[in-house]
């Protein structure tokens, strides 16, 4: 494959998940279009890694530094969602908008 055709592949990621992100109000929805959209650009950096610098591993670290905190955190949020549903039933974006502080 060549660097125009991983960065499409990123670009498609990244607007599906910015559709999804602006589309939907369920929060799970809208969590999964930033993942999305985070892997569109993780899939970019690994790309102009693998064409500009392979020889160099400092590409390789920075992706898997962003996938271990992309990881880390939708956990988190997940856990958010999880313990916001438990306690007050919520799960779409309108009804979580008393929690503004």
């Amino acid at each position: 494959m060549t660097l125009e055709a991983f960065l499409l592949l990123a670009a498609a990621l990244f607007a599906v998940g910015l559709y999804g992100v602006l589309s939907q109000q369920s929060i799970v929805m809208l969590m999964m279009g930033l993942e999305l959209m985070i892997n569109g650009l993780i899939a970019a950096g690994g790309a102009f890694w693998y064409f500009l610098a392979p020889a160099s591993a400092d590409g390789q670290v920075l992706v898997l530094v962003a996938v271990t905190v992309m990881a880390l955190e939708m956990a988190m949020g997940f856990a958010v969602v999880t313990a916001l549903f438990r306690a007050r039933d919520v799960d779409m974006t309108d009804d979580a908008g008393d929690l503004k502080g």
